[in-house]
């Protein structure tokens, strides 16, 4: 297959991962209308975005997976991808400082507003994970394969960290 067939393939994958998030996202709008709706259109419209990226993330894994498997041969974008999956399961790390951080403050300050960009950071890091893992299991190197097996271990720990402070059953009064 020719480079021009094997992005169009991809591409192809990547629009019907649209498709598919967009089908979704009617199907979940039409069942949840109502006043509430109405009512709090903004909360509806960042659930919404947030159910449209999980669905895509899912939906796009086959794209995802033939853009990996025709991108083996070149060793430096696996390096570049090894060393910019480090980076950002960095960036995980110093969101869930900052939100812990904020959390055990008693005082309001600028660790405040950082930290409410700190839970958007936390909320993608599934995605990160998921891509870091196909990437991890497409990787032609060792040392590539442990660095975004590392990436994903450090995005998905922080987000099941996140997670338990969120949803743990006895909180200190």
């Amino acid at each position: 297959m020719r480079s021009l067939g094997k992005v169009g393939l991809v591409f192809a994958g990547y629009v019907v991962a649209c498709a598919i998030a967009c089908a979704v996202i009617a199907i979940y709008v039409a069942a949840t209308s109502g006043p509430d709706r109405q009512s709090y259109g903004g909360m509806y419209a960042f659930g919404d975005s947030l159910l449209f990226l999980a669905v895509f993330g899912i939906a796009a894994v086959p794209a995802t997976s033939a853009a990996l498997f025709f991108l083996r041969p070149y060793r430096s974008f696996w390096l570049v991808l090894s060393v910019v999956a480090l980076a950002i399961a960095i960036t995980a790390l110093a969101a869930l400082i900052d939100y812990v951080a904020a959390r055990t403050a008693a005082v309001h300050s600028i660790l405040h507003t950082w930290s409410a960009l700190a839970v958007l950071r936390i909320l993608v890091a599934p995605l990160f994970a998921l891509a870091f893992l196909l990437s991890g299991l497409f990787a032609p190197h060792r040392s590539s394969r442990i660095a975004l097996f590392v990436a994903t271990v450090v995005e998905a720990t922080v987000f099941a960290c996140v997670a338990l402070i969120w949803f743990h059953p006895f909180r200190p009064p």
